[in-house]
């Protein structure tokens, strides 16, 4: 995998066995197979903060770089300071994974950027990964031919999962952490705190590193006395794996 622009990395937690596709389940197979160069066209997924883009593309990252294919991860929003340099140079890639593609809409330069990017990719084989937080029918891209390029992009909304697909989600990425959560915890925590799953997922790190200190299992008893603790202090760290 190409070095990652200064101050991105890729998130420890982010691998496809650790997200639960749940109703993005045909999200989830559609970028293995990008990652896998087994796609015939690039992908664009777009939805709400919370719903796994960022998870998803880097995951991609991490599985392509798996198997021996050149990959990298650029979030456009954290990047702007650099206008469009992040986005050149990237022809030997055989997968650019660009998040947060609303920063660029109705920016000249990164607009550009891109439409080189994407034409560059193109002539060398390389593929785009995408994703946005407003549908592609209505993010304001204003270079025409950019827009018909990222028009060739299957498109893949992600949706907000249910309680009892949080609840899966929980779990498994705890599993991933070689953490065992009963559902009963888990349910615990939905009561206690935000219910989407990046914030959930913030928490988990606060509980692992709980669990490892008290050696002790993730019970109800003993998350609800984590979580009493943290709320007479500054409340839990920042998430190293939320989404």
């Amino acid at each position: 995998m190409r070095q990652l622009p200064l101050g991105v990395r890729l998130r420890d937690s982010a691998a496809f066995a650790s997200y639960h596709g749940g109703p993005n389940e045909a999200a989830l197979d559609y970028v293995r197979s990008l990652a896998a160069g087994r796609a015939s066209a690039g992908a664009w997924l777009w939805g709400h903060p919370g719903v796994g883009k960022t998870h998803l593309l880097q995951a991609a990252c991490r599985a392509a770089d798996g198997v021996g294919r050149a990959a990298i991860y650029l979030p456009l929003e954290s990047l702007a300071r650099h206008g469009a340099a992040p986005l050149q140079d990237l022809g030997g890639q055989a997968l650019v994974a660009i998040d947060e593609l609303d920063a660029a809409a109705g920016q000249a330069e990164l607009e550009r950027g891109l439409f080189a990017l994407y034409n560059e990719l193109q002539d060398a084989g390389g593929q785009l990964l995408i994703a946005s937080a407003a549908n592609p029918a209505t993010l304001p891209v204003t270079l025409p031919d950019l827009r018909s390029r990222l028009a060739a992009c299957v498109v893949y909304p992600l949706r907000q999962l249910d309680e009892e697909e949080t609840v899966a989600a929980l779990r498994l990425r705890a599993n991933h952490r070689g953490l065992e959560m009963p559902g009963e915890t888990a349910r615990y925590l939905m009561r206690r705190l935000p219910r989407d799953i990046a914030s959930l997922c913030g928490w988990l790190d606060h509980l692992d590193d709980a669990s490892l200190a008290a050696q002790r299992r993730l019970t109800v008893p003993f998350v609800s006395r984590v979580l009493g603790e943290a709320s007479d202090g500054a409340g839990p760290p920042a998430g190293r794996g939320v989404d």
